[in-house]
């Protein structure tokens, strides 16, 4: 389950209307007084009764998901639903902050409830048509402050040059049809995302976000979307991972952390989670393992005179070039992609000579790269024709 909270300082007041070409007739939100109008967010108090959770919720996910191939969780239990929902709305005052959710994978939609009685306008993406009408009773209810798609936003852009599924859309023209504009990297977060990232495709897609961020290409065209991914705790663990954990200090570490800070908002047991697989439908998770919620915020000063849009793939590339053989000394690698004595540029940085490729802090790759572009050191030709999405179906 996903969800991406819309914050978009566009509007400016004018009307928002949600509608996209293509989809089902009746789902249209509108919604006034985004700045300065005196319309007030209908809050909806979660009294109404809901039916048991086994006899319900767990028995939708079974039947809904019969034809699925691969593991999704879902958040069943209204109090876990309550904790997430806190967290996503703490320190937001529901009038003023402007806050859209937009949730994807919302499945029996128990986050949505949550998020709606929160006072939280949801625009949810489903990509399973089994779970739909559940979603669409919800917008009878909430009205005005739910719109429901379906849309597959683990698959958003996976493969731009070839054609799209039914529940397939790109970015550009989902975004267009809910009316989300572009807003400059440095405005104010025009996007929150929140949701559960099936396990099997998880490093892949987290390797297309890093992507998509570093050439602002994607969702990111639209501004510094904040991500608050529920992860693996195997991938949350590479997210803040520091040297000299040469076992979980990867790539991926260095380009998040370079990137976005990063912050965990809540840790919960997989026993917690509602799951469906291939061939069972089960409640209960492995207790021993968990799910981490991590908040990644892009930074405002990622991009410097040197380290640019254009040039960002090469600054990817070299992360990972560091890292195919972490254990190599870190000279002999600059020697190959610079016009001049690499101990030179070490000095500069007071970077010793028998450091190792992957032995440096995310901060001081981002500064030993901006000091070859500045003054021309690095040789880029070694970095194009390469396939930047190579290894991205490494597993741990």
């Amino acid at each position: 389950m996903m969800v991406v909270a819309v914050v978009s300082p566009l509007f400016m007041g004018r009307q928002l209307t949600l509608a996209a070409s293509g989809l089902p007739s009746g789902l249209r939100l509108s919604v006034r007084g985004l700045k300065g109008q005196n319309v007030r967010p209908r809050l909806h108090s979660p009294v109404k009764s809901c039916p048991p959770l086994e006899a319900k919720t767990a028995g939708m996910v079974k039947n809904r998901e019969q034809v699925s191939t691969s593991v999704r969780k879902f958040i069943g239990y209204p109090t876990l639903a309550g904790k997430v929902a806190t967290q996503l709305m703490s320190g937001r005052n529901v009038e003023e902050s402007r806050t859209f959710f937009l949730e994807f994978e919302a499945g029996p939609g128990v986050l949505t409830r949550s998020l709606l009685n929160a006072g939280a306008h949801v625009i949810a993406l489903e990509s399973n048509k089994s779970f739909l009408p559940k979603l669409k009773s919800l917008k009878k209810e909430f009205e005005s402050q739910l719109e429901v798609v379906c849309c597959n936003f683990i698959k958003l852009d996976a493969n731009p040059y070839g054609l799209l599924k039914e529940s397939e859309l790109c970015s550009e023209t989902l975004f267009k049809n809910l009316g989300i504009f572009e807003v400059p990297w440095t405005a104010d977060i025009p996007l929150k995302v929140v949701g559960i990232v099936p396990r099997k495709e998880e490093r892949v897609f987290v390797w297309r976000l890093i992507y998509f961020l570093y050439e602002c290409s994607s969702i990111y065209n639209y501004g510094r979307i904040e991500l608050n991914l529920f992860v693996s705790e195997r991938m949350y663990k590479v997210f803040v991972a520091k040297p000299p954990d040469k076992r979980t200090y990867q790539s991926l570490s260095v380009l998040w952390q370079t990137a976005c800070d990063i912050q965990l908002l809540h840790k919960e047991p997989c026993s917690s989670f509602l799951t469906k697989s291939k061939n069972s439908c089960s409640i209960p998770n492995s207790a021993n393992e968990y799910l981490y919620l991590v908040r990644l915020t892009p930074r405002k000063d990622l991009f410097t005179d040197f380290l640019t849009i254009s040039n960002s793939r090469i600054f990817v590339m070299m992360v990972k070039q560091c890292f195919a053989k972490s254990t190599s000394r870190l000279l002999n690698k600059l020697n190959l992609w610079t016009y001049e004595n690499a101990k030179n540029l070490l000095r500069e940085l007071e970077i010793p000579e028998n450091t190792t490729a992957g032995g440096l802090y995310p901060e001081v790759y981002k500064s030993l790269f901006e000091l070859m572009e500045q003054s021309n050191r690095i040789d880029q030709s070694l970095f194009y024709d390469v396939d930047l999405l190579a290894d991205d179906s490494i597993i741990f």
